[in-house]
């Protein structure tokens, strides 16, 4: 068996990186050691800090990653991107030109090597956020999503990173909260409550919260937060039968 790949959160592009294009490289250099091996990559959500197609235009940058997806796809490795809330204007392009399997839905439930998983960037499955669940559907929002592609990119992409950095920066550090324990996390929250309906599940996978954490819910389902690519460059990888939390660390680190 192939091992499977899973990853999030690299906010490449971000205004609040001094070292965009060595953690562009990093990110690399990853996908090229795991190239050979890989069954699969799930990249699972916000691996753009802003990412908006316009029909015939696409922000400026990221060639070497978007090359390198390319490269898996076209050696047969299934790469599957999820969108986050920072990249979630996608029509088309990484499909048609990397070769992706995009999926837009807010979640997605899989078999691999026969375990059942539960995927998704996170965002919009915290019920209490009520101030985030109205913005996602702002953002979401078909006329408002044209009306945005209406302004010129010079203004449009320019606006969409900013407004991330601003973002980002108005947190203590430019960082995430910390940890609120697991009950009070909402993406393990979310878990616990559907698991109780849904029980066969055996992994929660998620992004979108920039920690690294690995829970067992039962005896057979995890929840694995999977951190970001800004710092940790963590990832998690599933053998067919173990999962790891893992970092990668140029040099050190064999993936």
């Amino acid at each position: 068996m192939k091992p499977i790949y899973f990853l999030s959160d690299a906010h490449l592009g971000s205004l609040a990186i001094q070292s965009r294009r060595m953690q562009e490289r990093r990110l690399v250099n990853f996908l090229d050691r795991i190239k050979h091996k890989a069954g699969a990559v799930y990249l699972l959500g916000d691996m753009f800090d802003f990412w908006h197609e316009y029909k015939t235009v696409v922000p400026r940058g990221f060639t070497r990653f978007l090359g390198k997806l390319s490269e898996l796809t076209d050696m047969g490795v299934e790469v599957h991107y999820f969108t986050g809330n920072h990249d979630l204007w996608m029509n088309g392009y990484l499909e048609e030109e990397c070769g992706v399997i995009l999926h837009r839905e807010t979640s997605t439930t899989c078999e691999i090597y026969g375990k059942l998983f539960y995927l998704a960037h996170g965002d919009g499955l915290d019920a209490d956020d009520k101030k985030f669940k109205f913005l996602r559907s702002v953002f979401h929002n078909k006329v408002c999503q044209r009306l945005f592609a209406a302004i010129h990119p010079r203004w449009g992409v320019s606006f969409g990173l900013e407004w991330a950095r601003r973002s980002r920066l108005k947190r203590e550090d430019g960082k995430e909260p910390p940890f609120q324990g697991e009950n009070q996390e909402p993406l393990i929250v979310f878990a616990k409550n559907y698991l109780k309906d849904h029980p066969d599940i055996n992994y929660f996978i998620f992004g979108h919260r920039h920690i690294e954490y690995d829970l067992f819910l039962t005896r057979k389902a995890r929840v694995l937060l999977l951190g970001e690519w800004m710092d940790l460059c963590s990832y998690a990888v599933f053998d067919g039968e173990h999962m790891f939390m893992e970092n990668f660390v140029e040099g050190e680190t064999e993936p």
